[in-house]
Protein backbone atom coordinates (compact mmCIF):
# COMPACT_ATOMS: atom_id res chain seq x y z
CA UNK A 1 0.00 0.00 0.00
CA UNK A 2 2.96 2.33 0.65
CA UNK A 3 4.02 1.91 -2.99
CA UNK A 4 0.57 3.01 -4.12
CA UNK A 5 0.59 6.05 -1.82
CA UNK A 6 3.99 7.16 -3.16
CA UNK A 7 2.93 6.61 -6.78
CA UNK A 8 -0.45 8.29 -6.26
CA UNK A 9 1.15 11.37 -4.73
CA UNK A 10 3.74 11.45 -7.53
CA UNK A 11 0.98 11.14 -10.14
CA UNK A 12 -0.91 14.02 -8.54
CA UNK A 13 2.18 16.24 -8.52
CA UNK A 14 3.01 15.38 -12.14
CA UNK A 15 -0.56 16.24 -13.14
CA UNK A 16 -0.30 19.62 -11.43
CA UNK A 17 2.60 20.54 -13.71
CA UNK A 18 0.77 19.00 -16.71
CA UNK A 19 3.17 16.09 -17.13
CA UNK A 20 0.25 13.76 -17.79
CA UNK A 21 2.24 10.96 -19.44
CA UNK A 22 4.43 10.62 -16.34
CA UNK A 23 1.38 10.93 -14.08
CA UNK A 24 -0.27 7.94 -15.72
CA UNK A 25 2.93 5.95 -16.11
CA UNK A 26 3.75 5.81 -12.40
CA UNK A 27 0.21 4.62 -11.61
CA UNK A 28 0.38 1.88 -14.26
CA UNK A 29 3.69 0.74 -12.80
CA UNK A 30 2.06 0.63 -9.35
CA UNK A 31 -0.85 -1.42 -10.72
CA UNK A 32 1.44 -4.01 -12.32
CA UNK A 33 3.62 -4.20 -9.21
CA UNK A 34 0.60 -4.72 -6.93
CA UNK A 35 -0.80 -7.49 -9.12
CA UNK A 36 2.55 -9.31 -9.29
CA UNK A 37 2.94 -8.95 -5.54
CA UNK A 38 -0.52 -10.37 -4.92
CA UNK A 39 0.17 -13.23 -7.32
CA UNK A 40 3.23 -14.03 -5.20
CA UNK A 41 1.01 -14.25 -2.12
CA UNK A 42 -1.85 -16.23 -3.64
CA UNK A 43 0.07 -18.34 -6.21
CA UNK A 44 -2.91 -17.82 -8.50
CA UNK A 45 -3.61 -15.56 -11.48
CA UNK A 46 -7.23 -15.47 -10.31
CA UNK A 47 -7.30 -13.48 -7.07
CA UNK A 48 -9.58 -10.60 -6.15
CA UNK A 49 -7.21 -8.12 -4.52
CA UNK A 50 -4.68 -8.53 -7.32
CA UNK A 51 -7.17 -8.02 -10.14
CA UNK A 52 -8.78 -5.03 -8.41
CA UNK A 53 -5.35 -3.42 -8.01
CA UNK A 54 -4.44 -4.06 -11.64
CA UNK A 55 -7.78 -2.95 -13.09
CA UNK A 56 -8.72 0.01 -10.92
CA UNK A 57 -5.24 1.52 -10.41
CA UNK A 58 -4.23 0.68 -13.98
CA UNK A 59 -7.40 2.34 -15.26
CA UNK A 60 -6.61 5.38 -13.15
CA UNK A 61 -3.17 5.51 -14.75
CA UNK A 62 -4.56 5.35 -18.30
CA UNK A 63 -7.07 8.07 -17.50
CA UNK A 64 -4.40 10.27 -15.89
CA UNK A 65 -2.51 10.30 -19.21
CA UNK A 66 -5.33 12.44 -20.70
CA UNK A 67 -5.00 11.27 -24.29
CA UNK A 68 -8.44 12.65 -25.19
CA UNK A 69 -9.62 16.25 -25.39
CA UNK A 70 -12.55 15.15 -23.21
CA UNK A 71 -10.19 14.71 -20.25
CA UNK A 72 -9.92 17.73 -17.97
CA UNK A 73 -7.68 18.23 -14.90
CA UNK A 74 -9.20 16.37 -11.95
CA UNK A 75 -10.62 18.03 -8.89
CA UNK A 76 -8.58 17.35 -5.73
CA UNK A 77 -11.67 15.52 -4.39
CA UNK A 78 -11.51 13.20 -7.40
CA UNK A 79 -7.91 12.31 -6.59
CA UNK A 80 -8.84 11.73 -2.95
CA UNK A 81 -11.86 9.57 -3.84
CA UNK A 82 -9.93 7.34 -6.22
CA UNK A 83 -7.08 6.93 -3.73
CA UNK A 84 -9.46 6.28 -0.84
CA UNK A 85 -11.29 3.63 -2.86
CA UNK A 86 -8.08 1.66 -3.27
CA UNK A 87 -6.70 2.30 0.23
CA UNK A 88 -9.88 1.24 2.06
CA UNK A 89 -10.19 -1.92 -0.04
CA UNK A 90 -6.56 -2.87 0.52
CA UNK A 91 -6.46 -1.90 4.20
CA UNK A 92 -9.60 -3.85 5.19
CA UNK A 93 -8.32 -6.91 3.33
CA UNK A 94 -5.00 -6.58 5.21
CA UNK A 95 -6.67 -6.17 8.61
CA UNK A 96 -8.81 -9.26 8.09
CA UNK A 97 -5.79 -11.17 6.85
CA UNK A 98 -3.91 -10.20 10.00
CA UNK A 99 -6.64 -11.17 12.48
CA UNK A 100 -8.68 -13.73 10.53
CA UNK A 101 -5.87 -15.75 9.01
CA UNK A 102 -4.17 -15.87 5.64
CA UNK A 103 -6.86 -16.63 3.02
CA UNK A 104 -4.22 -17.93 0.60
CA UNK A 105 -2.98 -20.80 2.76
CA UNK A 106 -2.91 -23.86 0.56
CA UNK A 107 -5.20 -26.64 1.63
CA UNK A 108 -6.26 -29.89 0.06
CA UNK A 109 -8.93 -29.21 -2.52
CA UNK A 110 -11.97 -31.18 -1.37
CA UNK A 111 -15.13 -30.21 -3.21
CA UNK A 112 -18.66 -31.14 -2.30
CA UNK A 113 -19.97 -33.01 -5.30
CA UNK A 114 -22.96 -31.45 -7.00
CA UNK A 115 -26.13 -33.29 -7.90
CA UNK A 116 -25.28 -33.56 -11.61
CA UNK A 117 -28.82 -34.38 -12.73
CA UNK A 118 -30.17 -31.26 -11.04
CA UNK A 119 -27.42 -29.11 -12.50
CA UNK A 120 -28.13 -30.47 -15.98
CA UNK A 121 -31.83 -29.69 -15.46
CA UNK A 122 -30.95 -26.13 -14.35
CA UNK A 123 -28.91 -25.60 -17.53
CA UNK A 124 -31.74 -26.77 -19.78
CA UNK A 125 -34.38 -24.77 -17.89
CA UNK A 126 -32.33 -21.56 -18.07
CA UNK A 127 -31.83 -22.08 -21.82
CA UNK A 128 -35.57 -22.60 -22.39
CA UNK A 129 -36.58 -19.63 -20.23
CA UNK A 130 -34.04 -17.40 -21.94
CA UNK A 131 -35.17 -18.46 -25.43
CA UNK A 132 -38.85 -17.90 -24.58
CA UNK A 133 -38.14 -14.49 -23.02
CA UNK A 134 -36.11 -13.45 -26.08
CA UNK A 135 -38.96 -14.40 -28.41
CA UNK A 136 -41.46 -12.51 -26.25
CA UNK A 137 -39.33 -9.37 -26.48
CA UNK A 138 -38.82 -9.78 -30.23
CA UNK A 139 -42.56 -10.25 -30.88
CA UNK A 140 -43.75 -7.39 -28.67
CA UNK A 141 -41.04 -4.93 -29.75
CA UNK A 142 -41.25 -5.97 -33.39
CA UNK A 143 -37.53 -6.16 -34.15
CA UNK A 144 -34.27 -7.96 -33.41
CA UNK A 145 -31.21 -5.67 -33.02
CA UNK A 146 -28.96 -7.95 -35.12
CA UNK A 147 -31.04 -7.20 -38.21
CA UNK A 148 -31.45 -3.45 -37.57
CA UNK A 149 -28.56 -2.18 -39.65
CA UNK A 150 -27.89 1.56 -39.55
CA UNK A 151 -29.51 2.02 -36.12
CA UNK A 152 -26.62 2.62 -33.66
CA UNK A 153 -28.67 2.20 -30.48
CA UNK A 154 -31.10 -0.56 -31.47
CA UNK A 155 -29.70 -2.79 -28.72
CA UNK A 156 -30.69 -0.20 -26.08
CA UNK A 157 -34.33 -0.28 -27.18
CA UNK A 158 -34.53 -4.08 -27.12
CA UNK A 159 -35.61 -4.24 -23.52
CA UNK A 160 -38.87 -5.04 -21.77
CA UNK A 161 -38.68 -4.39 -18.03
CA UNK A 162 -38.69 -7.61 -16.05
CA UNK A 163 -38.53 -9.84 -19.12
CA UNK A 164 -35.03 -8.84 -20.22
CA UNK A 165 -33.44 -10.23 -17.04
CA UNK A 166 -34.65 -13.68 -18.10
CA UNK A 167 -33.55 -13.13 -21.70
CA UNK A 168 -29.94 -12.49 -20.71
CA UNK A 169 -29.84 -15.14 -17.96
CA UNK A 170 -28.48 -17.46 -20.66
CA UNK A 171 -25.00 -15.99 -20.02
CA UNK A 172 -24.74 -18.27 -16.96
CA UNK A 173 -25.04 -21.44 -19.08
CA UNK A 174 -21.43 -21.84 -20.36
CA UNK A 175 -19.96 -21.60 -16.83
CA UNK A 176 -22.56 -24.02 -15.47
CA UNK A 177 -21.75 -26.40 -18.31
CA UNK A 178 -18.05 -26.34 -17.45
CA UNK A 179 -18.83 -27.28 -13.84
CA UNK A 180 -21.24 -29.98 -14.99
CA UNK A 181 -18.74 -31.51 -17.44
CA UNK A 182 -16.02 -31.38 -14.77
CA UNK A 183 -18.12 -33.40 -12.34
CA UNK A 184 -20.09 -35.67 -14.66
CA UNK A 185 -18.13 -38.83 -15.38
CA UNK A 186 -20.26 -40.06 -18.27
CA UNK A 187 -22.29 -38.05 -20.77
CA UNK A 188 -24.68 -39.88 -23.09
CA UNK A 189 -25.47 -38.69 -26.63
CA UNK A 190 -28.88 -37.19 -25.76
CA UNK A 191 -27.51 -35.12 -22.90
CA UNK A 192 -24.60 -33.97 -25.06
CA UNK A 193 -26.97 -32.77 -27.80
CA UNK A 194 -29.18 -30.78 -25.43
CA UNK A 195 -26.17 -29.39 -23.56
CA UNK A 196 -24.73 -28.22 -26.88
CA UNK A 197 -28.03 -26.60 -27.86
CA UNK A 198 -28.21 -24.81 -24.50
CA UNK A 199 -24.74 -23.35 -25.04
CA UNK A 200 -25.59 -22.31 -28.60
CA UNK A 201 -28.57 -20.42 -27.18
CA UNK A 202 -26.27 -18.83 -24.58
CA UNK A 203 -24.01 -17.45 -27.32
CA UNK A 204 -26.54 -16.66 -30.05
CA UNK A 205 -28.89 -14.55 -27.89
CA UNK A 206 -26.25 -11.94 -26.92
CA UNK A 207 -25.22 -11.80 -30.60
CA UNK A 208 -28.83 -11.32 -31.76
CA UNK A 209 -29.20 -8.62 -29.07
CA UNK A 210 -25.92 -7.09 -30.37
CA UNK A 211 -24.78 -7.00 -26.75
CA UNK A 212 -21.00 -6.99 -26.57
CA UNK A 213 -21.03 -7.03 -22.79
CA UNK A 214 -23.41 -9.99 -22.44
CA UNK A 215 -21.37 -12.00 -24.92
CA UNK A 216 -18.10 -11.13 -23.17
CA UNK A 217 -19.64 -11.81 -19.76
CA UNK A 218 -20.77 -15.30 -20.83
CA UNK A 219 -17.30 -16.13 -22.18
CA UNK A 220 -15.38 -14.55 -19.30
CA UNK A 221 -17.56 -16.19 -16.64
CA UNK A 222 -16.96 -19.59 -18.21
CA UNK A 223 -13.24 -18.84 -18.58
CA UNK A 224 -12.73 -17.74 -14.97
CA UNK A 225 -14.72 -20.73 -13.69
CA UNK A 226 -12.51 -22.98 -15.83
CA UNK A 227 -9.33 -21.36 -14.47
CA UNK A 228 -10.47 -21.89 -10.88
CA UNK A 229 -11.08 -25.56 -11.57
CA UNK A 230 -7.67 -25.79 -13.25
CA UNK A 231 -5.93 -23.75 -10.54
CA UNK A 232 -2.65 -25.68 -10.75
CA UNK A 233 -2.78 -26.34 -14.50
CA UNK A 234 -3.20 -22.91 -16.11
CA UNK A 235 -1.50 -22.69 -19.51
CA UNK A 236 -0.83 -19.65 -21.78
CA UNK A 237 -2.84 -21.31 -24.57
CA UNK A 238 -6.01 -20.75 -22.53
CA UNK A 239 -5.56 -16.97 -22.76
CA UNK A 240 -4.83 -17.14 -26.49
CA UNK A 241 -8.03 -19.11 -27.00
CA UNK A 242 -9.97 -16.49 -25.02
CA UNK A 243 -8.69 -13.70 -27.27
CA UNK A 244 -9.42 -15.72 -30.41
CA UNK A 245 -13.03 -16.18 -29.28
CA UNK A 246 -13.77 -12.67 -27.97
CA UNK A 247 -12.04 -10.29 -30.39
CA UNK A 248 -13.70 -11.34 -33.70
CA UNK A 249 -17.20 -11.39 -32.19
CA UNK A 250 -16.58 -8.06 -30.41
CA UNK A 251 -15.56 -6.47 -33.73
CA UNK A 252 -18.56 -8.03 -35.50
CA UNK A 253 -20.97 -6.66 -32.90
CA UNK A 254 -19.35 -3.22 -33.16
CA UNK A 255 -20.01 -3.26 -36.92
CA UNK A 256 -23.59 -4.46 -36.38
CA UNK A 257 -24.12 -1.54 -33.98
CA UNK A 258 -23.24 0.75 -36.92
CA UNK A 259 -20.25 2.04 -34.97
CA UNK A 260 -17.81 2.78 -37.81
CA UNK A 261 -14.34 4.21 -37.24
CA UNK A 262 -15.30 7.77 -38.23
CA UNK A 263 -18.32 7.75 -35.87
CA UNK A 264 -16.27 6.44 -32.93
CA UNK A 265 -13.32 8.76 -33.47
CA UNK A 266 -15.72 11.70 -33.55
CA UNK A 267 -17.01 10.71 -30.12
CA UNK A 268 -13.64 9.85 -28.57
CA UNK A 269 -11.93 13.14 -29.54
CA UNK A 270 -8.46 11.64 -29.21
CA UNK A 271 -5.48 14.00 -29.21
CA UNK A 272 -3.43 11.66 -31.38
CA UNK A 273 -4.35 9.50 -34.37
CA UNK A 274 -4.33 6.09 -32.74
CA UNK A 275 -5.78 3.04 -34.53
CA UNK A 276 -9.36 2.35 -33.42
CA UNK A 277 -8.31 -0.89 -31.67
CA UNK A 278 -6.23 1.27 -29.31
CA UNK A 279 -8.43 4.36 -28.95
CA UNK A 280 -11.65 2.43 -28.27
CA UNK A 281 -10.35 0.33 -25.35
CA UNK A 282 -8.55 3.40 -24.02
CA UNK A 283 -11.61 5.65 -23.95
CA UNK A 284 -13.81 2.85 -22.56
CA UNK A 285 -11.44 2.68 -19.59
CA UNK A 286 -10.13 6.21 -19.18
CA UNK A 287 -13.24 8.31 -19.69
CA UNK A 288 -15.04 6.64 -16.78
CA UNK A 289 -12.72 8.37 -14.30
CA UNK A 290 -13.38 11.66 -16.08
CA UNK A 291 -17.12 11.01 -15.69
CA UNK A 292 -16.54 10.53 -11.96
CA UNK A 293 -14.75 13.88 -11.96
CA UNK A 294 -17.72 15.43 -13.78
CA UNK A 295 -20.05 14.06 -11.09
CA UNK A 296 -17.88 15.46 -8.31
CA UNK A 297 -17.81 18.87 -9.97
CA UNK A 298 -21.51 19.10 -10.85
CA UNK A 299 -23.52 17.08 -8.30
CA UNK A 300 -25.77 19.54 -6.39
CA UNK A 301 -26.99 17.14 -3.65
CA UNK A 302 -26.25 13.61 -2.50
CA UNK A 303 -29.01 11.00 -2.85
CA UNK A 304 -28.41 9.45 0.60
CA UNK A 305 -28.53 5.84 -0.57
CA UNK A 306 -31.43 6.10 -3.00
CA UNK A 307 -29.26 5.89 -6.12
CA UNK A 308 -27.33 2.84 -4.96
CA UNK A 309 -30.57 1.03 -4.08
CA UNK A 310 -31.74 1.10 -7.69
CA UNK A 311 -31.65 -2.75 -7.93
CA UNK A 312 -34.20 -2.90 -5.08
CA UNK A 313 -36.51 -0.43 -6.78
CA UNK A 314 -36.14 -2.24 -10.11
CA UNK A 315 -36.43 -5.87 -9.02
CA UNK A 316 -39.43 -5.17 -6.77
CA UNK A 317 -41.18 -3.04 -9.40
CA UNK A 318 -41.35 -0.06 -7.01
CA UNK A 319 -39.77 2.15 -9.70
CA UNK A 320 -43.04 1.93 -11.65
CA UNK A 321 -45.16 2.78 -8.61
CA UNK A 322 -42.91 5.62 -7.41
CA UNK A 323 -40.92 6.89 -10.44
CA UNK A 324 -39.17 9.50 -8.27
CA UNK A 325 -37.25 6.68 -6.60
CA UNK A 326 -35.11 6.41 -9.74
CA UNK A 327 -35.28 10.01 -10.95
CA UNK A 328 -31.58 10.82 -10.67
CA UNK A 329 -29.74 12.52 -13.56
CA UNK A 330 -26.41 11.10 -14.68
CA UNK A 331 -23.46 13.48 -14.87
CA UNK A 332 -21.09 12.66 -17.74
CA UNK A 333 -18.79 14.70 -19.95
CA UNK A 334 -20.37 13.47 -23.20
CA UNK A 335 -23.88 12.14 -23.87
CA UNK A 336 -22.69 9.07 -25.80
CA UNK A 337 -20.17 7.99 -23.13
CA UNK A 338 -22.22 6.99 -20.10
CA UNK A 339 -20.00 4.39 -18.43
CA UNK A 340 -18.60 5.29 -15.02
CA UNK A 341 -16.44 3.68 -12.35
CA UNK A 342 -17.46 1.19 -9.67
CA UNK A 343 -17.63 4.01 -7.10
CA UNK A 344 -19.76 6.52 -9.02
CA UNK A 345 -23.00 5.73 -7.15
CA UNK A 346 -21.21 5.53 -3.81
CA UNK A 347 -20.14 9.15 -4.24
CA UNK A 348 -23.58 10.05 -5.62
CA UNK A 349 -25.14 8.70 -2.42
CA UNK A 350 -22.80 9.81 0.36
CA UNK A 351 -19.81 11.60 -1.14
CA UNK A 352 -16.26 10.66 -0.24
CA UNK A 353 -17.43 8.87 2.93
CA UNK A 354 -19.66 6.64 0.81
CA UNK A 355 -16.71 5.76 -1.43
CA UNK A 356 -14.58 4.75 1.58
CA UNK A 357 -17.29 2.66 3.24
CA UNK A 358 -18.34 0.92 0.03
CA UNK A 359 -14.72 0.12 -0.81
CA UNK A 360 -14.14 -1.27 2.70
CA UNK A 361 -17.15 -3.57 2.27
CA UNK A 362 -15.78 -4.83 -1.05
CA UNK A 363 -12.43 -5.50 0.63
CA UNK A 364 -14.13 -7.54 3.37
CA UNK A 365 -16.21 -9.54 0.87
CA UNK A 366 -13.10 -10.19 -1.23
CA UNK A 367 -11.26 -11.54 1.79
CA UNK A 368 -14.13 -13.88 2.66
CA UNK A 369 -14.46 -15.09 -0.92
CA UNK A 370 -10.72 -15.84 -1.11
CA UNK A 371 -11.02 -17.85 2.08
CA UNK A 372 -14.15 -19.73 1.01
CA UNK A 373 -12.88 -20.58 -2.47
CA UNK A 374 -9.98 -22.51 -0.92
CA UNK A 375 -12.07 -24.48 1.54
CA UNK A 376 -14.55 -27.29 1.05
CA UNK A 377 -17.33 -25.79 -1.07
CA UNK A 378 -19.99 -26.75 -3.50
CA UNK A 379 -18.56 -26.26 -7.00
CA UNK A 380 -21.37 -23.87 -7.93
CA UNK A 381 -19.77 -21.37 -5.53
CA UNK A 382 -17.06 -21.01 -8.18
CA UNK A 383 -19.58 -19.17 -10.35
CA UNK A 384 -20.39 -16.75 -7.55
CA UNK A 385 -16.68 -16.09 -7.07
CA UNK A 386 -16.14 -15.80 -10.84
CA UNK A 387 -18.93 -13.19 -11.15
CA UNK A 388 -17.42 -11.13 -8.34
CA UNK A 389 -13.99 -11.49 -9.98
CA UNK A 390 -15.32 -10.09 -13.27
CA UNK A 391 -16.83 -7.08 -11.50
CA UNK A 392 -13.48 -6.42 -9.80
CA UNK A 393 -11.66 -6.86 -13.12
CA UNK A 394 -14.01 -4.31 -14.70
CA UNK A 395 -14.09 -1.97 -11.71
CA UNK A 396 -13.10 0.89 -14.00
CA UNK A 397 -16.21 0.43 -16.12
CA UNK A 398 -19.49 0.90 -14.28
CA UNK A 399 -21.39 0.60 -10.98
CA UNK A 400 -21.92 -3.14 -11.09
CA UNK A 401 -23.54 -3.42 -7.67
CA UNK A 402 -26.12 -0.77 -8.54
CA UNK A 403 -27.15 -2.81 -11.58
CA UNK A 404 -30.25 -5.04 -11.16
CA UNK A 405 -28.85 -7.60 -13.64
CA UNK A 406 -25.85 -8.15 -11.35
CA UNK A 407 -28.10 -9.11 -8.44
CA UNK A 408 -30.38 -11.14 -10.70
CA UNK A 409 -27.38 -13.25 -11.76
CA UNK A 410 -26.29 -13.65 -8.15
CA UNK A 411 -29.81 -14.70 -7.11
CA UNK A 412 -30.05 -17.29 -9.90
CA UNK A 413 -26.58 -18.65 -9.12
CA UNK A 414 -27.28 -18.93 -5.39
CA UNK A 415 -30.56 -20.72 -6.18
CA UNK A 416 -28.65 -23.21 -8.34
CA UNK A 417 -26.10 -23.58 -5.53
CA UNK A 418 -28.81 -24.83 -3.15
CA UNK A 419 -30.79 -26.80 -5.74
CA UNK A 420 -27.69 -28.77 -6.74
CA UNK A 421 -26.36 -29.30 -3.23
CA UNK A 422 -25.53 -32.97 -2.70
CA UNK A 423 -26.97 -34.20 0.57
CA UNK A 424 -24.67 -37.17 0.81
CA UNK A 425 -21.00 -37.33 1.81
CA UNK A 426 -19.63 -37.81 -1.69
CA UNK A 427 -16.48 -35.79 -2.29
CA UNK A 428 -13.66 -35.72 -4.76
CA UNK A 429 -10.16 -34.29 -4.47
CA UNK A 430 -8.21 -32.09 -6.82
Amino acid sequence: MLIYLICSLSAYLFSRIEQYALSGFVLILAAVYLYIKEYGYSKSLVNLRGIFSLAFVGGEGLSAMKLSYLAKPWNIITWLCISLAFICFYAVFNILKEYGGNPYINSERVLEKSNENRMYACIIIIALVSAVAFNIEAIILGFIPFFERGVPHAYSYFHISGVHYFTVSCVLIPALSIIYLHEEGKLDAVKLVFLSLANIIAIIIPILCVSRFQFMFAVLLAFITFLILKREKIKPIYFIMLIVVIVPVYLLLSVLRSHDVEYLNGIFEMKYKFPIYISQPYIYIANNYDNLNTLINELPNHSLGMKGLFPLWALTGLKFVYPKLVDFPIFVNKTELTTVTLFYDAFYDFGIIGVGVFSAILGAVSYMFEKWIRSTKHAAFYMIYAQFFIYMALSFFTTWFSNPATWFYFIVTVAIFFICEQKGKQVFRK
